[in-house]
Formats: C-alpha cells, sequence, structure tokens
C-alpha cells in the first residue's frame, strides 16, 4: 500500500508537456524504508495485549515526545524458568517504531529475562536498517523491553513480599492461639 501512494502521488512525473523529447522524472521515496521495514510494517507480528493484571504480565510503555510514538510492549514469563513465553505489542508511530516493536517481539521470545535486557537499539537498527533519523524507533523499542522487564519484577517482588507477610501473619495467629 505503501508503494502505490508513494508512486501513485510522486512516482512519475513526466515532462512530456513541455518537451515530448524529455524523459520522466523519477522519484524514489520508497528507498527511505527497508525492506524488512516494510515488511514488519505491512505483516507485523505479535500485535495485540495481555492481561496486565496477571502476575506474570510486564507491562512496558514508552514514548517519544520529539515525533509522537507510543509503545507498549508487554511480555508473559515462565516463572520457572524466567523465560519469555509470549509477547505483545502495540505501537501508534511512524512504519519504523512498528517494524522495531514487531522485531522486538520476534527477537525476545524464548529469552530470559537477562538475556533480553541486554539487546540494544545498535542490534534492532542494524536488522532493519534504519536510517539515522529513525534510530529513536529503535531505542523505544529498547526502553519498552527494559521496562516490561521492570514492570515484571517489581511485580513478582511485590507478590514475594505479600507472601511472606502472609506467612508472618499465619505464624503470628498461630503462635497466639
Amino acid at each position: 500500500m505503501l508503494r502505490s501512494v508513494l508512486t501513485r502521488n510522486f512516482g512519475l512525473i513526466s515532462q512530456t508537456a513541455t518537451r515530448t523529447s524529455a524523459r520522466p522524472i523519477a522519484f524514489n521515496l520508497t528507498r527511505s524504508y527497508h525492506e524488512k521495514v516494510i515488511d514488519h510494517y505491512e505483516r507485523p507480528r505479535n500485535v495485540g495485549s495481555l492481561p496486565r493484571t496477571d502476575s506474570d504480565v510486564g507491562t512496558g510503555l514508552v514514548g517519544a515526545p520529539a515525533c509522537g510514538d507510543v509503545m507498549k510492549l508487554q511480555i508473559r514469563v515462565d516463572e520457572r524458568t524466567n523465560k519469555i513465553v509470549d509477547v505483545k505489542f502495540k505501537t501508534f508511530g511512524c512504519g519504523s517504531a512498528i517494524a522495531s516493536s514487531s522485531y522486538m517481539t520476534e527477537r525476545v521470545r524464548g529469552m530470559s529475562l537477562e538475556e533480553a535486557g541486554k539487546i540494544k537499539n545498535t542490534e534492532i537498527a542494524k536488522e532493519l536498517s534504519l536510517p539515522p533519523v529513525k534510530l529513536h524507533c529503535s531505542m523505544l523499542a529498547e526502553d519498552a523491553i527494559k521496562s516490561a522487564i521492570k514492570d515484571y519484577k517489581s511485580k513478582r517482588g511485590a507478590a514475594s513480599a505479600q507472601n511472606v507477610n502472609n506467612i508472618n501473619q499465619q505464624s503470628s495467629a498461630q503462635a497466639i492461639v
């Protein structure tokens, strides 16, 4: 769709009305997006949401005020293995932001939290061949996975603290009886 719009609106502007022997002027605007970006944009992987309140789900919500891109990335973690078993995203933004989110979901599935937290924006930018002006999109994806991991760990920490409190309360109640 992107190609057809660009071709229809900007693709070929003929100068035959002024000079019959002139060749048409072609603008190649589709080169601003690499084929991998177009693929992830037209066929995004893992779009959707996971239940935010589940204790095994971490949510990262990040945005870039400069361009208006907003990215939500959610991970479901197997509590026994600490591996990411499911991942979903929703992104409001440009094609590069959507592609970065989609690529990140494919990249982190099956990884441990530690491995996923080590993914850098440069890896995403290199894989998608992002131009320098779009590097902020890959930075958003890196920030989103780190935020989701942090959210998951904070939920697990809160759940562990709650379990300790419950055990302490039960022990106190048994000591009184």
